[in-house]
């Protein structure tokens, strides 16, 4: 059920915590998303487990955490599919500067193959670099885009979260006691998925909130519509603003937290 035309955000101390110490864009977040404490030199805010179901089967997890600190966030991913002769596992790490652009970023297929890929910034433009054989020269591949584009790749849920919170940060007003966020006003963000090697603009809108089971429990959430050319997904954070749920558009996907 969506509620009113926008949403306060009230827990402003942990919030706080997120926004102000790099992770959350400190160019908006240090003053917009005030809070009375401050981020200490450096600290975990964020760690967990998905669970990946398809029609209803758990079919994989990842693991993940988002360290912060006053020089950037790092934000480490783990991807396994469940156990069986076919059994996949990828893993990520994203590296932010303290104003929330790319620093790095790096992807490695652990099983069945060895393809990695990086991407690094230039003065212009970002260039990823991969090879499906580790012991061979790696291709390169420019891409015309920013440093403050958002990695948003395939089996990395996390970085879902990373870019609601940029959403977040940089669409959202500050209020008295919280923010408020435009009721169905779509923000138009551009990503890199290194595991595909493409870049993409997505829309990501604020659609309410809404009372929805997670695991058999209700729970009133914040909605977040995501959509690009090739996907939409829908997220569901709570007010601490971790994702709780992600759904694609034909509900043969769900992300869960454990």
């Amino acid at each position: 059920m969506q509620v009113g035309f926008g949403i306060t955000i009230t827990k402003m101390s942990k919030l706080g915590l997120w926004l102000s110490g790099g992770l959350l864009f400190t160019l908006l977040a240090a003053n917009a998303w005030a809070a009375p404490e401050k981020t200490s030199p450096g600290q975990t805010v964020d760690s967990g487990s998905f669970g990946v179901f398809m029609n209803g089967k758990r079919v994989a997890t990842e693991t993940f955490s988002i360290h912060q600190s006053s020089t950037g966030s790092t934000i480490t991913s783990r991807f396994k599919t469940e156990a069986g002769p076919d059994q996949a596992e990828q893993s990520s790490e994203l590296q932010l500067t303290a104003a929330g652009e790319l620093k790095s970023y790096e992807w490695k297929e652990i099983s069945p193959g060895q393809s990695q890929a990086t991407v690094l910034p230039g003065q212009d433009f970002l260039t990823e670099r991969y090879t499906d054989n580790p012991a061979a020269k790696p291709h390169e591949q420019p891409f015309l885009l920013p440093a403050s584009t958002s990695v948003l790749d395939d089996y990395f849920f996390i970085q879902r979260e990373v870019l609601a919170w940029k959403y977040l940060a940089t669409s959202c007003k500050q209020e008295k006691g919280g923010v408020n966020c435009p009721l169905k006003e779509k923000a138009q963000l551009g990503t890199l998925n290194a595991h595909a090697r493409a870049s993409a603009l997505v829309n990501i809108q604020f659609s309410g909130r809404e009372k929805i089971a997670v695991r058999g429990v209700e729970h009133e959430l914040i909605r977040l519509d995501l959509k690009s050319e090739t996907s939409d997904w829908t997220l569901w954070l709570d007010d601490q603003l971790k994702v709780q749920r992600i759904v694609d558009s034909g509900n043969t996907t769900e992300v869960v937290r454990d």
